[in-house]
C-alpha cells in the first residue's frame, strides 16, 4: 500500500513538473579507463538522454533500472561486492522529497543526475579446473591461471580460445561448456571450472557449392584452397572463403559445416555463394582550381565468360577550366583482365586507351596500349611486369629561341612512339577492400622501374625509376583516442629519369611538381624548371616530395585534416634549398559507404613572381618586346572522392 501511495504521489507531482524533464549525467570515474568506457556505453541514462526524453517520474524509473545494469558491469570486471549509487539533485532515488524537488525545478533547467561507485574488493581466481581431457597440443591455448583477476570477459575468452584451438586442430565437434563459478563466502575469490569434451579428430569431407549461376564451378574448385581429406580447421575454411571473395564476381559467401561426419568420414562443407550483378555503371567527378573539373563514366562486366574475367570501358572529360589548363581534354580506356592466368593469384590484363590533354606545360594526344602480368606473392606483396606502347603527339615550346638571340620560343610539335617495359613491386599492409577506403594503419609502398625506348625527335633510351612510400598510424595505439578516430599519415616520393637529358625526354615522361599528388598549394606542374619567356613548366629529370597529414574523425560522418607538403623538381636528386617548395592547408571530410568525400584548401608558403619577356615580329619587320609577370596562385582547392593518399 505504501508503494502504491508513493507511485501515486510521484505521478501527481510529475503532472505539474516539466515534461519532458531534461537532465545531465555526471558519472564518477572508477580509476579504470576501460571500465569507465564500458559503464558509459552501457548506461541508458546517458544513451537515451536526448533520443528518448522522459517525464520526471520516468527519469526516476530510468535511474532505478540503471543500478542493476551498471552493477552487472562492475561484477564483470571482478567487483562482486560493489555498489552503485544514483542521486538526482543530490537526493536518493527513494527520497520522499525527490518528486517534489523535480517539480520545483525551472522548466529550462536540467536535472543533475550523479552516478557514483563503491567498488569493494577485486575478486581473484583461486582454483581453475578443467573437467575432461584436453589433447596435449591444445593445452597451451588455455592461459587462464590461478591468481588472475576474476574478470568475466577474460574467463569467457579462455573457454573460447580453448574451443577454437581444439577445432583448428581437427576436433570439429569439440565442446567447451560455459564456466561454472563458485564464490567463497569469506574471501574475495572465485573457483572456476570448465567441462571439456574434445571428441574425435576429423578431416574435411565432401565440399559442395550452392548458388552458382554464371560462374563456372570448375573455376571455383580450382581456386579453392580447401581440399577434401585435409585436417578440419575453421581457420583454413575462413581463409578459403575470403580468398574466393577476391575473385570479384561474388557479393557474399557463407559457409555451412555439417553437424556429423559424412560417408567419407569427414565433415561436409557447403559454400553458399551469391553472385554480384554482372554489369555495373559508375560515375566519377572531381574538381580542383588548377586542373578544373572532370567527370566520367565506367561500364563494367564482372564475369565476361563465366571465369571471373573482367571488362571495363571508361570515358572521362578533363580540364574543364583550371589555372593550369588551356583547353578541354579526355581520357578513355578499355581493359580486360583474366584472373588466375597460368598460375593461382596471377592475372593478365590487356588495355587500350586514348588521351588528350591541354596543359600549360604541353598539349598531348596519345593512343596507348599495354599488357600486364600481375602476381600476388603474399598477402602484402605484389609484383607486375608488362609491355606498354604509346603513339603520341606532344606540342611544347621550343627549347631554344628561334631565331637565336631573340625571345621568341615558338611551339614545336613532336611525334613519339614509346615502347616501355614497366616493372613494379608493391607492398600493402593496410588490408583495405578498396583503394577509396580510409586507411587507418599499415603501409602502401611501391618501387617501379620502367626501361623505355622513345622513337621520335630525338630518339632516346632511358629508365624511369620511382619509389613511393605511404604510412598510416592510428593514434589509438598511444591511448589518445578511440580506434580509427585520429590517424597520422605520411607519404614520400622520389623519382629519377636516367639515360636522357631534360629535353631528350618526351615532355610527358618528365617529372612535374605541384597539385594534389605532390605539393598541394601550388598549381599543377608549376614546381620545377620553367621556360624563360612565359614561365610555363619545362619539367625535370628528378623529383622528391613528401607529406605529413593529421586526420581526425568528428561525430559519425564528418572529419577534418591538416597537412603540409613539400618537394622539388630538378635535373638531379640532390636537394637544392632554393628550389624546395612547401605548401600547407586544411581539409574537410564527409565519410560515405564508398569512401570519404574530400575538400582540401592549400596555400603556398611563398608566391614566386616570374618576370617574362617575349618578342614578336611587328608590321615593320622588327621585333616588339613584351614584358609580363607570372605569379603563383594564392591558394588551391581540391575536391574528390577518397583521401589524397
Amino acid at each position: 500500500m505504501f508503494g502504491f501511495f508513493v507511485l501515486t504521489l510521484y505521478a501527481g507531482l510529475a503532472a505539474r513538473a516539466a515534461d519532458p524533464q531534461s537532465y545531465r549525467v555526471e558519472m564518477a570515474s572508477t580509476g579504470d579507463e576501460s571500465m569507465d568506457a564500458t559503464l558509459r556505453a552501457t548506461s541508458e541514462l546517458a544513451a537515451l538522454r536526448e533520443s528518448a526524453p522522459v517525464s520526471p517520474f520516468g527519469l526516476i524509473a530510468r535511474a532505478r533500472g540503471e543500478i542493476e545494469r551498471l552493477k552487472t558491469v562492475l561484477e564483470s570486471y571482478g567487483y562482486y561486492q560493489s555498489a552503485v549509487t544514483i542521486k538526482i539533485e543530490d537526493l536518493g532515488l527513494n527520497s520522499a522529497g525527490l518528486a517534489a524537488a523535480l517539480n520545483e525545478l525551472p522548466k529550462d533547467r536540467e536535472a543533475r543526475v550523479a552516478v557514483s561507485f563503491d567498488l569493494g574488493p577485486l575478486y581473484h581466481l583461486r582454483k581453475v579446473a578443467i573437467e575432461g581431457t584436453v589433447p596435449q597440443s591444445a593445452q597451451g591455448a588455455f592461459t587462464l591461471k590461478s591468481g588472475a583477476p576474476a574478470v568475466a570477459a577474460d574467463v569467457l575468452a579462455a573457454g573460447s580460445r580453448l574451443l577454437s584451438a581444439l577445432q583448428d586442430q581437427g576436433y570439429a565437434f569439440a565442446k567447451v561448456d560455459p564456466p561454472v563459478a563458485y564464490e567463497d563466502q569469506t574471501l574475495p575469490v572465485l573457483d572456476v571450472s570448465f567441462h571439456v569434451d574434445a571428441g574425435a579428430r576429423v578431416s574435411i569431407g565432401e565440399i559442395k557449392f550452392e548458388g552458382l549461376q554464371r560462374v563456372h564451378e570448375k573455376l571455383v574448385r580450382r581456386r579453392l584452397t580447401l581440399r577434401s581429406g585435409q585436417q578440419y580447421s575453421p581457420a583454413a575454411i575462413e581463409a578459403a572463403r575470403r580468398d574466393l571473395l577476391t575473385l570479384g564476381p561474388f557479393a557474399a559467401i557463407s559457409v555451412q559445416a555439417g553437424t556429423a561426419v559424412d560417408a567419407t568420414g569427414g565433415v561436409p562443407i557447403t559454400f553458399l555463394l551469391r553472385e554480384r550483378k554482372r554489369h555495373a555503371v559508375s560515375l566519377n567527378a572531381a574538381y580542383s582550381t588548377d586542373l578544373g573539373g572532370s567527370g566520367g563514366v565506367t561500364w563494367s562486366d564482372r564475369n565476361v565468360f563465366g571465369n571471373a574475367e573482367q571488362l571495363s570501358v571508361a570515358a572521362s572529360a578533363l580540364n574543364l577550366g583550371g589555372s593550369a589548363t588551356t583547353g578541354i581534354g579526355y581520357d578513355t580506356s578499355v581493359k580486360f583482365t583474366k584472373p588466375d592466368f597460368g598460375h593461382r593469384d596471377q592475372s593478365l590484363q590487356f588495355s587500350v586507351g586514348a588521351i588528350k590533354q591541354s596543359l600549360q606545360a604541353y598539349d598531348q594526344k596519345a593512343v596507348t596500349s599495354g599488357v600486364t602480368l600481375t602476381r600476388k606473392l603474399s598477402s602484402v606483396w605484389t609484383a607486375s611486369a608488362g609491355v606498354a606502347t604509346a603513339n603520341e603527339q606532344v606540342i611544347q615550346e621550343s627549347a631554344t629561341p628561334i631565331p637565336p638571340g631573340t625571345l621568341i620560343y615558338p611551339p614545336v610539335t613532336y611525334n613519339y612512339t614509346l615502347v616501355a617495359l614497366p616493372l613494379t613491386l608493391s607492398y600493402d599492409s593496410t588490408h583495405l577492400a578498396s583503394p577509396l577506403d580510409d586507411p587507418l594503419h599499415g603501409m602502401r609502398d611501391s618501387l617501379s622501374i620502367t626501361p623505355t625506348q622513345s622513337l621520335g625527335h630525338p630518339n632516346a633510351s632511358f629508365i624511369i625509376s620511382q619509389i613511393k612510400l605511404a604510412a598510416f598510424f592510428d593514434l589509438h595505439g598511444l591511448g589518445f583516442t578511440d580506434p580509427g578516430r585520429s590517424v597520422l599519415a605520411a607519404r614520400a616520393l622520389a623519382g629519377e629519369a636516367q639515360g636522357a637529358g631534360e629535353f631528350s625526354l618526351p615532355p610527358d615522361q618528365r617529372f612535374y611538381g605541384g597539385g594534389s599528388g605532390t605539393i598541394r598549394g601550388y598549381r599543377y606542374q608549376s614546381v620545377g624548371p620553367q621556360f624563360p619567356a612565359d614561365g610555363n613548366p619545362i619539367g625535370g629529370t628528378a623529383i622528391i616530395a613528401g607529406t605529413l597529414e593529421f586526420r581526425q574523425r568528428i561525430a559519425a560522418n564528418w572529419g577534418g585534416a591538416v597537412f603540409v607538403d613539400g618537394g622539388q623538381v630538378s635535373t638531379g636528386l640532390k636537394p637544392l634549398p632554393n628550389e624546395f617548395r612547401i605548401g600547407y592547408g586544411v581539409g574537410l571530410r564527409y565519410y560515405t559507404p564508398i569512401g570519404p568525400i574530400r575538400l582540401d584548401v592549400a596555400v603556398p608558403t611563398s608566391r614566386h613572381s616570374f618576370v617574362t619577356q617575349s618578342q614578336v615580329v611587328n608590321a615593320n619587320g622588327g621585333l616588339t618586346t613584351t614584358t609580363g609577370v607570372v605569379k603563383d596562385d594564392a591558394f588551391e582547392i581540391y575536391i574528390g572522392l577518397g583521401q589524397a593518399f
